[in-house]
Formats: C-alpha cells, sequence, structure tokens
C-alpha cells in the first residue's frame, strides 16, 4: 500500500484490509507516521509520539476485533495511556507521566486501535482554539494561517490531514463538534454516561464533559461508539447500552417522516455569519426534500443564563484542580504557573459559595426539562455548529495587555463582578460557538455535520441534537446525509490527494 491509498481509508475498510490480509498493521503504521512527518511539522497536530513502542506493539495485536491495527491518536486530556505524558496543555505538568491506563483508554485497547501518540489540546481543556502556551498552536489544514478549534483541535487536525482516520477527543462544551465544523469532519459528542470514565473520577465536569472521537465517516463513529458504550457502576451517570449494532441500524431509512425545529439565532444574542445562516438553510432545504417536516423554532432556554451557569461551574472546577496541584506539588501556584483563563477561573472559583454551585447545576437540570419537552414534538432540532468559519490564529488568544488588565480586574473586583469579568474575557470565543454548550449541560447527543463550504475555502458544520439515548436517530440522518450531495466532508483539503472522504457503499 503506498501513502496515497492509506489516505483515501477510513478506520473501517483499514481494519477489512487487515482482517483480509491484504495489509499488515505495520504497515498502516509506517504510513501513518509517514503522513505525520510530512505534515505535523506544518500544523502542530501531534505534540508527543510513541513511534518505537507502538512499532513493538503491533506484533501482538489481534485480528479479531473491530479496529485491529488500526493507527490512532490520542487526546492530551483525560486520556492517559500508562507511562506516557500526559500534560493537559499545561506547562505546569510538562513533565507529568501517566501511572495507568484511563478507562477510555481501556476500551480504546479493546477495540483493537494501536496508539501512535497523543494530540495537541489548550490547557485544561478551556477554550475552544488550540494554542496552548506549552505546545504552540495548532493549525487547520485547509489552510495553515486559521485555527483547527479546540479543544480537540489536535485531534480534528491530525485526521483533517490523514494521518489517522480517527481520533481520541472530548467535548465539555462543544470541544468535538467545533473543530469538526472547523475542519470538515465528522463530529459526535454522544449522551451523558455513554462513554467511560475514571477511574478516581466518577464524572467530568460535573457530567458536561464525555469522551469520544472525532472520524471522517459517519460509519467509524458509530463503530466506535457501538465498542466504546458501557455501564460503569462507580461512573455518576449511565446510559442503557444499545443491544442492536449502531453500525447496521445507521444504513436503515425512518419508517415515518420526521419533524424537526432549526433555529440560526445565536442562543446568547450575538452575530451570526451569512456563512453559517446559509448552512442550516442548505440542510432545511434537503431535509423538506426528503420528505420530512421541518419549521423554525427556539427553544425555551435562557442561553444567557446558561452560559453564566457553565462559567461558574468552570470556575468551581478549575479552582479545585489548582488546589489539588498546589498540595501534590507543596507550594501554592501563581499566575506565572497557568495561563489567563485557568487564573481568572481559579481566582473567581475561589468565591463561589457551595449554595451558589449547587444552584447553578440545578439551572442545568431545568434546562434538560425543557428540552425534553421540547423534542416530545421534535425529533431533532438544528443550529449552525459554529457561528463563523475558523477564527485566525491568535485572533482569539489574549495579548500581554490584556492579560495584565485582567489580572488586575479579577483581584479588585467582588464575586458578582469577577463572574462578570469570566463571561466578557469568553465573550470573543463564545460568539464564534455559542450553539454547542447546551448539549453538555442537559446531556443530550449531538452531531456537527459537515454540510457547507464558504467562499475562503473554510468548512462550517451544521449541529443536530437528539433526545438522551437517540445517537442511533442521529446516525441514521448523518449515514443519510453522507450519500448524499449534501455531504461536503473533506472535499477541497488541500492536504489531502483526494476530492471526497465520502464512503459511497456501506
Amino acid at each position: 500500500m503506498n501513502l496515497q491509498t492509506y489516505l483515501t481509508m477510513d478506520a473501517t475498510e483499514m481494519a477489512e484490509q487487515i482482517k483480509a490480509n491484504k495489509v499488515n498493521p505495520a504497515e498502516l503504521m509506517e504510513l501513518g507516521f509517514q503522513q505525520m512527518d510530512k505534515v505535523n511539522p506544518t500544523l502542530n497536530a501531534v505534540v508527543h509520539n510513541r513511534k518505537e513502542r507502538v512499532i513493538d506493539e503491533v506484533t501482538s495485536f489481534s485480528a479479531t476485533r473491530p479496529f485491529s491495527g488500526v493507527p490512532f491518536l490520542l487526546k492530551n486530556l483525560s486520556q492517559s495511556l500508562k507511562g506516557e505524558p500526559i500534560t493537559s496543555g499545561s506547562k505546569l505538568l510538562k513533565d507529568a507521566k501517566s501511572g495507568h491506563d484511563s478507562n477510555f483508554v481501556k476500551k480504546l485497547r479493546d477495540s483493537g486501535v494501536l496508539f501512535m501518540g497523543h494530540t495537541n489540546a489548550p490547557e485544561f481543556g478551556l477554550k475552544n482554539i488550540t494554542e496552548p502556551e506549552l505546545y504552540g498552536p495548532t493549525r487547520n489544514p485547509w489552510n495553515k494561517d486559521y485555527s483547527s478549534g479546540g479543544s480537540s483541535g489536535g485531534s480534528a487536525a491530525a485526521v483533517a490531514a490523514g494521518i489517522v482516520p480517527v481520533a481520541g477527543s472530548s467535548d465539555g462544551g462543544g470541544s468535538i463538534r467545533i473543530p469538526a465544523s472547523f475542519t470538515g469532519l465528522f463530529g459526535l459528542k454522544p449522551t451523558r454516561g455513554r462513554t467511560p470514565v475514571g477511574p478516581g473520577a466518577g464524572r467530568q465536569w460535573q457530567g458536561a464533559a464525555i469522551d469520544f472521537v472525532v472520524s471522517r465517516s459517519v460509519r467509524d463513529s458509530a463503530v466506535m461508539l457501538d465498542n466504546l458504550q458501557v455501564v460503569e457502576p462507580a461512573a455518576a451517570f449511565n446510559t442503557p447500552l444499545f443491544t442492536k449494532s449502531l453500525y447496521d441500524n445507521m444504513k436503515k431509512p425512518f419508517n415515518n417522516p420526521l419533524r424537526i425545529a432549526y433555529t440560526t439565532k445565536s442562543p446568547v444574542d450575538t452575530p451570526v455569519s451569512a456563512d453559517a445562516q446559509l448552512a442550516v438553510d442548505k440542510t432545511v432545504k434537503w431535509l423538506q426534500n426528503e420528505g420530512h417536516i421541518v419549521e423554525e423554532k427556539e427553544n425555551d432556554v435562557d442561553g444567557i443564563q446558561l452560559m453564566k451557569d457553565y462559567y461558574l461551574m468552570n470556575s468551581g472546577e478549575i479552582s479545585s484542580v489548582i488546589q489539588k496541584l498546589e498540595k501534590s506539588l507543596g507550594r501554592s501556584l501563581t499566575a506565572d504557573d497557568v495561563e489567563i483563563e485557568t487564573w481568572l477561573l481559579n481566582e473567581a472559583g475561589k468565591s463561589v459559595s457551595a449554595a451558589e454551585f449547587s444552584a447553578s447545576l440545578a439551572s442545568w437540570d431545568v434546562a434538560a426539562a425543557k428540552m425534553a419537552a421540547f423534542h416530545q414534538t421534535y425529533d431533532f432540532y438544528i443550529t449552525p455548529t459554529t457561528a463563523f468559519t475558523a477564527p485566525k490564529i491568535g485572533e482569539l488568544t489574549h495579548s500581554e495587555t490584556m492579560k495584565k488588565n485582567l489580572m488586575n480586574q479579577i483581584s479588585e473586583a467582588d464575586k458578582l463582578q469577577q463572574q462578570e469579568l469570566i463571561y466578557d474575557m469568553f465573550l470573543p470565543s463564545l460568539t464564534y460557538t455559542p450553539f454547542t454548550q447546551l448539549a453538555n449541560l442537559t446531556g443530550q447527543p449531538a452531531m456537527s455535520v459537515p454540510v457547507y463550504l464558504s467562499e475562503n475555502g473554510l468548512p462550517l458544520g451544521v449541529q443536530v441534537m437528539a433526545s438522551k439515548g437517540a445517537e442511533d436517530k442521529l446516525l441514521q440522518l448523518a449515514s443519510q446525509m453522507e450519500q448524499s450531495n449534501i455531504w461536503v466532508g473533506m472535499n477541497g483539503n488541500p492536504m489531502l490527494p483526494y476530492k471526497t472522504a465520502r464512503i459511497d457503499k456501506y
């Protein structure tokens, strides 16, 4: 097999080729590293590779597993591999190594993938761009002057550039769907409690965050979810297992026309680009032509208040992280130890009372109840995934002057002013990505589907949300879209030598 052929294959096809003895895992791994060597110096998608170790592991793989021998990259955040670096994108943890495999990584290993290394991520996954001070920015394969998004920006860039066909990602506020939108990939955030957490933790970000993958094809995500879904007795949240194959189910037509709501209005009253509106309009017309009932309708959730409650949770969580780090390091941390977003959240979190933290989480449940009622009427809820195509590298990174101003303001502010300062600090980023956080706080599944290419040559996705546990329906819809002309996928990506990554026949 040559590199050009490797770049046209999804993970499912690679596994099929291995099982048919048409290619061996060592050959695939060598091609993956060849592509990494070619594109990573420009993109900075992979921050740690384990070439020597994984080549040794190739000899012990089992060809009986769904993704036996397929090259795979993990995200450098929560997806820990024993003995390997896991820095969470933080310069404070630049020498940290994991003492164990995470439960998510264990399930991935059971699927048969082979781990090439870890991808870039922003510090503690706090941003929708991937530009950590520790490693520098990850660039978009469509145009290196632009961001690949975050916090799974390294994984998205690696898949979009063909290093691997699928990569580990996580999503606590849109971190799978945002980079999928910016890089022309398929990104599914499963239902809360669907995939493994821990060990040592029963939830991530109070249930807002969940680990999964970003992929080039819908079927790769379907097969991955078939194999990664789990019920963990120790976890805070569990979702009943699918008893049938998601992969088989996604190929079935819907029995009846669907009722679908959509909006292009930002839930936090920020601007939405013409590109994002056109992407939704294109999707709506396609759905109507398919015979579905589609109407413009907003949900009843107060988006601004929900975001304030989200940031309050972030404040408490980061303060807890800093306390644990101070205890383990045996010293107090300073603003020089971490990035500005981390430090401001930490400072604001110190002032948050237990009652306020509890009340903020209760608001998530109110939003979940409203969305559950909404989905009694509508099968799907459609929005743009992102309000704009990708920002330029550095556009959403604070200048040194702005950092100093924020530091001064946070130290002088009362707790209410601190929370307002946090909201204002993230507002430029939130303006790009106001649509994704709702599904994290309600626990619903949501996906970004690549349907649009802007005049500036950058992709933009459309988000589809469904009721809890309805990933099967999302994957059905995505599969139908993938087989149609609405699917843009990797069309036009200059990093890859082919026109489309759509798999036309299952």
